[in-house]
């Protein structure tokens, strides 16, 4: 297949040229529509008790948003809920706001126990009219949001959140920070890749793979838009991988470009075999990250689900694009590109490096598993969270309404309400007052439906995550008195269960397909063992971080002021997801270095050299490749929302440890221990392995002309 996709890029570069083309203009208009239809998904799991909980109450009564607007001094400290300018103010606004369509109650905050919280604000919530369509409870929230910012002064702040605006803010920031990371993240990296490779050119040509990777990422997300809900985030994650790899592979096959012109003049036999070992590398380096993903698909959460599928697609296109659209490029514009240099000390610091730690291969693994180790402890502390309007920036008017709420209603819980849904309550009081008491209820309110079923709104304190929340939930259901509960900290606890539940069939199609794929890469057995532990062990670490920082608050406010002292939680979707993408990305690395070193003892080279060999002519572009990944990731850390700002961080982590300490040091100091014995497999694998095997011996004179370079 590989060698077929380099004859038609030799033979029709013109053509492969224009249907990329076609993809990128398309990509780039119909794709740039999906912004607006992206919404929240969250923690939400069909088939769970909360979900399905949540859907009947939909049903029997629809539920209504409310949106949030706090009135508070411009000077701090001042007292103003008697103030009697104010009052006429407000009271004049909310008669204006219960007469715009679509607002089914305001109520006045001077009648209203509490709604003045410490005397120093003024809280006025608007209840918008249950089941309205979504379109007319977006032009009735714009014109509450203007009638409530009328009521500023110079003396007094109005803010207005919650409810759907905390969704829209995270809609808005997701596309411009997506926008502002991919303008910052160019250039730079642009910049970088005429320094790596000496020219204009042949820099060019991994960033118009990265380009091509944004256009079909929106693409991808504007199909599947119409086939599942996709989260607000998914832009930015997708765009983010798209970006990075298509920049990792055309940076390997360029640089193995380069490498062939010096061995051979002719053009179109250089293009031929940088596609046969480059690219067959690329090619196995997309199926595994491919299938690291594909992981993702066995959770029965919409988010990761559509995440994983959305995710897999991009990285098929990357991979496609290196192997078709490069080489018709190199094809056509080749004659332009400067072979390398005829410079024998080419790579020679990273084959001493790593001649050092075959030399000493013991140590070397013990210091780097210890501080893996070390680095992943805070793991065991671990909590997610489905979030809340804490993950928005501080500049963000839903997340300082958020803030004063707190500040200014100490008395209120920062905890969504748990629903109850009791079957027959009209004829259970005893257990609806049961119920009500349960300890850590420090609000609730009681209704009946028509159907003789009651719901009970009981509002725990603490926070979602907190052992309060999620304990009243397993208690309730434990009583099985035919009380379905439902609520954010509901959701938490299903879609926890969730992760737990399908962990073994996720991490059982990822490492069987990885297994299988390594295998039929090296022949091996035991590489595809180590490949799976060593990169649990820079996973375990990356995790590691994120709680110290973001949960504990270790330097949080780095990224914003927003998150000094720490969230106290991780969101709830980014672990998983973090994972399965950090675990490709460092199979991508192995599969580079994995490559060059099977090369290397089919020349002849016994195993431990092979080793040295391989990190030597691969060390320069995994540092490289993994340098520019670290810059893409970083500028999507510019944002403020706080999954993303995880996520980014998570994955810089991963890439910096893996590029690094694992790849540089732990993969060679493995390999060098165990020696031939890292590629044994029995004799019937052996023969399997022959048959169906893809790794070529590379031409002898050709890798003795490569290794001059």
């Amino acid at each position: 297949m590989l060698r077929n996709a380099a004859e038609l890029a030799i033979r029709r570069p013109r053509t492969v040229v224009a249907v990329w083309a076609v993809v990128l203009v398309v990509g780039l208009g119909l794709g740039g529509t999906v912004f607006g239809r992206l919404g929240g998904l969250g923690a939400n799991v069909p088939g769970s008790q909360s979900q399905v909980t949540a859907d009947r109450l939909d049903k029997i009564d629809p539920g209504a948003d409310t949106i949030d607007a706090l009135v508070v001094s411009a000077t701090p400290g001042r007292v103003i809920a008697a103030d009697p300018g104010l009052r006429d103010r407000v009271t004049a606004a909310v008669g204006d706001l219960r007469a715009i369509p679509g607002v089914a109650q305001v109520p006045d905050p001077y009648q209203t126990p509490g709604a003045t919280g410490d005397g120093q604000a003024v809280a006025i919530p608007v209840t918008f009219v249950s089941g309205i369509a979504a379109h007319d409870e977006h032009v009735a929230s714009l014109a509450v949001q203007a009638r409530l910012h009328a009521i500023a002064t110079p003396d007094f702040q109005v803010k207005v959140g919650g409810g759907p605006l905390a969704g829209d803010a995270l809609n808005s920031i997701a596309q411009s920070d997506a926008s502002k990371a991919e303008l910052i993240s160019l250039p730079i990296v642009l910049l970088l890749l005429v320094v790596v490779f000496g020219g204009l050119l042949a820099a060019s040509l991994p960033l118009v793979l990265a380009v091509c990777g944004i256009a079909s990422t929106l693409l991808v997300l504007f199909g599947f838009s119409f086939a599942t809900d996709l989260s607000v985030y998914s832009v930015q994650i997708t765009t983010m991988l798209g970006l990075g790899l298509g920049v990792d592979y055309a940076l390997l096959m360029v640089t193995r470009f380069k490498q062939e012109r010096a061995a051979t003049p002719d053009i179109a036999d250089c293009v031929r075999r940088t596609v046969s070992a480059a690219g067959r590398t690329v090619f196995f380096s997309g199926l595994t990250v491919a299938v690291s993903l594909v992981g993702l698909v066995v959770y029965s959460a919409p988010f990761l689900r559509s995440m994983g599928l959305a995710a897999t697609a991009v990285v098929a296109v990357d991979m496609l694009a290196a192997v078709t659209l490069l080489p018709a490029l190199l094809a056509k514009y080749g004659h332009r590109i400067k072979p390398a240099k005829a410079d024998r000390s080419e790579g020679r610091w990273f084959g001493k490096f790593a001649a050092g730690v075959a030399r000493r291969p013991l140590p070397v693994l013990l210091v780097i598993v210890a501080g893996l180790v070390t680095v992943a402890a805070p793991v065991t502390a671990l909590s997610l969270s489905p979030g809340d309007a804490r993950e928005l920036p501080a500049s963000s008017e839903p997340r300082q309404v958020y803030d004063l709420t707190v500040a200014h209603f100490p008395g209120q819980s920062a905890t969504g309400p748990l629903y109850v849904l009791v079957d027959g309550g009209a004829t259970k009081p005893a257990y609806l007052t049961h119920l009500r008491s349960l300890p850590g209820v420090v609000q609730s309110a009681q209704k009946m439906l028509p159907d003789g079923s009651a719901v009970l709104q009981l509002t725990p304190a603490g926070t979602v995550d907190g052992k309060v929340a999620t304990g009243l939930v397993q208690t309730i259901r434990a009583e099985h008195q035919g009380a379905s509960v439902t609520g954010d900290s509901a959701h938490l606890v299903d879609f926890r269960q969730m992760l737990v539940d399908r962990l073994p069939y996720a991490a059982g199609v990822v490492f069987l397909s990885v297994f299988v794929l390594l295998f039929l890469f090296t022949g091996s057995l035991l590489v595809p063992l180590k490949a799976v532990l060593t990169n649990l062990l820079s996973i375990g670490a990356s995790l590691g971080a994120m709680v110290w920082v973001f949960q504990q608050g270790h330097f949080a406010g780095v990224f914003g002021s927003g998150l000094k002292g720490g969230l106290g939680a991780l969101d709830v979707t980014v672990p998983p997801l973090m994972i399965a993408v950090a675990f490709g990305l460092s199979m991508d690395y192995e599969i580079f270095i994995l490559g060059r070193i099977r090369e290397a003892r089919l020349a002849g080279e016994e195993a431990r050299q092979a080793v040295v060999t391989g990190v030597r002519y691969t060390g320069r572009v995994v540092t490289c490749a993994a340098a520019l990944l670290v810059i893409v990731f970083a500028c999507f850390m510019t944002g403020g929302a706080a999954p993303i700002l995880e996520f980014g961080f998570g994955l810089t982590f991963a890439v910096l440890i893996d590029a690094t300490l694992v790849r540089m040091m732990l993969v060679p100091a493995v390999l060098a221990l165990l020696g031939e014995r890292a590629w044994w497999a029995p004799r019937a694998l052996r023969g399997l392995h022959a048959r169906f095997g893809v790794a070529e011996a590379p031409e002898p004179a050709r890798e003795e002309l490569l290794q001059s370079v």
